[in-house]
């Protein structure tokens, strides 16, 4: 990728923090911009060397960027994406990071000139924590990057979108809105979902007697409620269905169990352990126990 000169980054918070501590690092643009409603965190932005300087609204901010970062909640990314549009120029490439894509994309496409600069993006990185003070500049190294283009995206915004993730060093990859959110909500959005059950399921009072597996499982129940509460509400559809998988291996478990069927119950287990160990997640800093593997936005 061609260095830039100035990218804007709405919502400088965890993600939004490590895009801009990526770029600083790799040399990747020539001005890092953070615009937000918060001067505070801001100013803890720039203190971090997250960003270079901070933009009193998004209009000044955007103005003159080569490429906008939407990193604010999913209720706020596409009218966020659309005030960006009206305000900045006409070479600009608005990209975001939200975990759910269908209604972001509908609401900027209904637009031309926002369509006309758009390609949707969710980086699949994260973690519990939250917050710039919490971001880090290798978040994105290896992991993957989903892009969702439509067939009105264009087509160089796409291969511009693909161009700035690669030169963070992740992984890109494309496919369909709506394929994007029902994958997601079985992969990412129901995990929290039942992570957040089972915490919720244990008595304070048997805590003590809660061991690894329960902290394993419960970790990312941590997480900020209001903004899974966003991610859970936009991708609905989709989450009653990953519900209804769920449901249907809980009920076989349930069944197995009351039959006593041993057999069964290894068959059971033994379907889940094939598949989990296909998994591989080796992020950066996973050597330390502080930097376990996080949820994405």
């Amino acid at each position: 990728m061609d260095r830039l000169g100035t990218v804007a980054i709405v919502g400088v918070g965890l993600i939004g923090g490590s895009v801009g501590l990526a770029l600083r690092a790799r040399g990747l643009a020539d001005r890092v911009v953070g615009v937000g409603r918060d001067p505070a965190r801001l100013a803890l932005a720039k203190k971090l060397g997250a960003i270079d300087d901070i933009a009193p609204d998004l209009v000044r901010g955007v103005v003159q960027a080569d490429v906008a970062v939407v990193c604010t909640p999913v209720s706020q990314i596409a009218e966020e994406c659309l005030r960006i549009a009206a305000a900045g120029p006409e070479g600009l490439l608005i990209t975001d990071a939200g975990s759910t894509k269908s209604a972001i994309v509908r609401a900027v496409e209904a637009d031309p000139r926002a369509r006309s600069m758009f390609c949707a993006a969710h980086p699949i990185a994260g973690s519990e924590r939250h917050g710039v003070a919490s971001a880090r500049a290798d978040l994105f190294e290896g992991r993957a990057v989903v892009l969702t283009p439509t067939d009105r995206t264009p087509s160089d915004r796409l291969r511009r979108a693909t161009a700035f993730w690669r030169a963070l060093d992740a992984q890109v990859l494309t496919m369909r809105p709506d394929r994007h959110d029902a994958a997601l909500a079985l992969t990412s959005h129901l995990p929290h979902a039942v992570a957040s059950a089972l915490a919720g399921a244990i008595p304070v009072e048997m805590l003590p007697l809660a061991g690894g597996a329960y902290r394993d499982v419960t970790r990312v129940a941590a997480s900020d409620p209001s903004l899974w509460t966003e991610i859970f509400l936009a991708n609905r559809g989709s989450m009653v269905a990953a519900l209804a998988a769920f449901r249907s291996r809980l009920e076989m478990f349930s069944r197995l169990l009351a039959e006593g069927d041993s057999a069964g119950l290894v068959a059971w287990w033994n379907e889940a352990k094939a598949i989990r160990d296909q998994f591989s997640f080796d992020p950066p800093g996973s050597d330390d126990p502080r930097q376990a593997p996080g949820p994405s936005r």
